[in-house]
């Protein structure tokens, strides 16, 4: 669904993605993980429109996007959600939901004379399906709720839901589990496999949760120095020495002899 073509994004003299290659599967949740400072929001950023790479191809679908903005990759099927929830504050989570859509007939100053019929009809289709969407991701007792009062797994949620108003393709994940309390990930969790595999939806996401990474993702891509350092299933990154020595700086095969006693003692 998305292919990155050795995509590179600079900073003056900092290369915060360094010829970085990867693809994102149709139909999967794939999972992209690496400590910080590696250089995942930055390719996030750039797939997502927010940023331009440097060098290199991102295409969606088979049609080269490379530095189109936001909005027209909303208008292709690409939608991303945020570490930090971006909710509209002072409106209810329908509201939040109902505003989504674009082209709405509301918007339309002749519609608002000539139309009202036109609008009505679509403004009660678009409060359907935000009672569908609010349902499904259980936040019906809240559907009334000013979005700020959200709690930070409800806002998260609330994200999540706004890339349901829309048919999305693909959706790009910004660490939605960060600051969640368990209950609540599980819930997220439990929306996100639903959405795979009910609705074909098909998903990136950042995170550093591992448990949560490991439930839900295959395949697992590990970023470090701006770079793909190793891909696979969860299982087999978490026990790839390279990954320990970017996560930890002790992957075995970089241990002195001196270091590895000193661990069998520790353990």
């Amino acid at each position: 669904m998305i292919e990155v073509e050795n995509v590179s994004k600079h900073f003056g003299g900092v290369k915060a993605v360094n010829h970085a290659t990867l693809t994102i599967a149709q139909g999967s949740i794939t999972g992209l993980i690496g400590p910080n400072g590696a250089g995942k929001t930055t390719l996030f950023n750039c797939i997502a429109g927010a940023l331009s790479p440097t060098e290199g191809k991102i295409t969606l679908d088979g049609d080269d996007i490379t530095g189109l903005p936001p909005h027209e990759l909303y208008e292709k099927g690409l939608m991303r959600t945020f570490q930090l929830a971006h909710e509209f504050s002072t409106l209810s989570v329908t509201d939040n939901l109902m505003m989504v859509p674009d082209q709405q007939a509301g918007e339309s100053l002749v519609s608002a004379w000539f139309q009202r019929g036109k609008i009505r009809q679509q403004e009660q289709e678009i409060l359907a399906r935000a009672k569908d969407v609010i349902e499904f991701l259980n936040l019906t007792h809240v559907a009334d709720e000013l979005a700020g009062n959200l709690s930070g797994g409800q806002k998260k949620l609330l994200e999540l839901g706004r890339t349901m108003m829309v048919d999305a393709k693909v959706v790009l994940l910004d660490e939605v589990g960060a600051g969640v309390n368990r209950t609540l990930l599980k819930d997220i969790g439990d929306a996100i496999i639903r959405l795979n595999q009910e609705r074909g939806y098909t998903f990136c996401m950042i995170e550093h949760d591992i448990d949560f990474i490991s439930r839900l993702c295959d395949p697992v891509i590990v970023m470090a120095e701006g770079t793909v350092l190793a891909e696979g299933k969860a299982e087999e990154v978490k026990a790839d020495e390279r990954v320990i020595e970017a996560y930890l700086g002790t992957g075995r095969k970089h241990k002195t002899p001196e270091q590895e006693r000193a661990a069998e003692a520790q353990a």
